[in-house]
């Protein structure tokens, strides 16, 4: 009999370690670490994290003083050095939020004010550090539940079935368990280094007793038509009021379950998995995405008149979740052409054409969200996918091209290369800003052909 009313709130301060996975079944969307020389570590950190514009590196105001030496008497030295590494490095004041608050400020809140009470607000101050010390540390690495969870974690599965077929599958889904969540990681980790004060602010938001937050984006960055762009917010059931013609509030927020896994993190996270932050992100990035129907628990989403999977994000579901989260405009742009069957059939534009439109984007100083494909030899060479980001370009020693990539499932917490050569005729689409994409007259960005047909078939029915 499983337990009809679960509580993870005081989940016990002793730190033990998890019991590990086992070994995970290869998932739909999931590609294994590239080997060979296709990719590997560079011997540099990434153009598009180090390149940031700095805001200030010294404190000025008695406040700011106050806020940093509080936050570092609260902290081992290690945390210190990287709470010191944030501010001369320029990323503990800047403020490109939704609010104009700094990077501190958002720190202080989450060490002066009320955490979900399942959270410790130190290991929230540490796992941030870590970020603005090394974004790559960002991982999509499914965490394992410890065996004193697992009863109730099946319960929630199988809604407290006892079945017995039913509670094998659950207890054989949560030991094989691997993320989806990579489209939700590469947004991750492109707000924390293109718009760090806003990912902290969502940090102390989601990491609240709401576990929410509250976002002003304008409506232009979703359409340039104010009818399409309330039908988006609409039609992915996001939480929102019109403010005018311009902007919109929306409020965003983890799915119900992602905070059971962020508890258990918080006391039982083991290297390599995802942080409590990543989790909290990663699910409210799925449930924007998702129409609201992400799970935490299963991983899985619920099919729409989009797509029939119930894993990842599709690409313009994915470009919405980064025109809302990043407030900015992004238009997806296809490059493979793929039969029914699920194979490459060619390619919409030539490779140097792909090559100048990703070039010109990384010198806009943006980072390239991309969902790049492989033939499944275990699915009748049908083509798989994964989401990777590009945030910069160098040539070898050799002149040839390589491209510099964050992989949030390569159990890497540093950028990887991977050469043009290899990447170009794998890169199914890409998220550029609108002013490339739109360069082809010709091309309508995915989530209105998506409309389109979604249209027909409504009529049709």
């Amino acid at each position: 009999m499983y337990m009809a009313s679960v509580d993870f709130q005081n989940i016990n301060n002793i730190y033990t370690a998890g019991i590990q996975p086992a070994a995970a079944a290869p998932a739909k969307n999931a590609v294994p670490p590239v080997t060979s020389p296709a990719a590997q570590k560079p011997v540099f950190k990434a153009e598009a994290y180090t390149s940031a514009v700095t805001v200030r590196t010294s404190l000025v105001t008695k406040d700011e003083k106050k806020k940093y030496e509080e936050l570092s008497n609260e902290l081992h030295l290690d945390y210190r050095k990287k709470l010191e590494y944030a501010l001369k490095s320029g990323l503990l004041l800047k403020n490109n939020s939704n609010d104009k608050s700094t990077v501190l400020d958002n720190l202080y809140k989450i060490l002066k004010e009320d955490r979900d009470p399942g959270l410790d607000k130190i290991t929230i101050l540490e796992e941030c550090l870590d970020i603005l010390a090394n974004p790559y540390v960002i991982t999509q690495t499914c965490e394992d539940i410890p065996s004193q969870y697992k009863r109730q974690v099946i319960g929630l599965m199988t809604n407290l079935s006892e079945d017995p077929k039913k509670i094998a599958e659950a207890k054989w889904e949560l030991d094989n368990m691997h993320t989806g969540t990579c489209p939700a990681a590469s947004i991750e980790f492109d707000l924390a280094t293109k718009h760090t004060a806003e990912f902290f602010r969502m940090v102390e938001g989601l990491t609240s007793p709401k576990n929410e937050v509250v976002k002003t984006i304008k409506m232009d960055n979703l359409s340039d038509k104010s009818s399409e762009a309330i039908w988006l917010l609409t039609k992915f059931k996001t939480p929102h009021q019109i403010n005018n013609f311009d902007t919109a509030t929306v409020l965003l927020k983890p799915d119900k379950n992602a905070i059971i896994r962020a508890r258990i993190q918080n006391h039982h996270r083991d290297p390599g998995e995802r942080s409590i932050i990543d989790v909290l992100m990663q699910s409210t990035f799925m449930q924007l995405g998702s129409q609201q129907t992400y799970d935490s628990i299963t991983d899985k989403r619920a099919p729409n008149a989009w797509t029939q999977e119930d894993g990842g994000l599709i690409d313009f579901e994915k470009t919405y979740v980064e025109s809302v989260v990043e407030d900015k405009n992004t238009t997806s742009v296809i490059y493979q052409i793929v039969d029914e069957n699920g194979r490459l059939k060619g390619y919409e534009k030539d490779f140097a054409t792909i090559k100048k439109e990703l070039l010109d984007t990384l010198k806009m100083g943006h980072n390239i969200i991309i969902g790049y494909t492989w033939a499944d030899p275990e699915n009748d060479n049908r083509l798989a996918g994964h989401e990777i980001t590009i945030v910069g370009y160098k040539l070898d020693k050799n002149g040839k091209g390589v491209f510099i990539c964050q992989d949030s499932d390569d159990d890497i917490a540093a950028p990887i290369e991977m050469t043009e050569e290899y990447l170009l005729p794998k890169i199914h689409h890409a998220g550029l800003p609108d002013s490339i994409a739109s360069r082809d007259f010709k091309y309508e960005d995915s989530w209105k052909i998506g409309l389109d047909e979604f249209q027909n078939m409504r009529q049709s029915a």
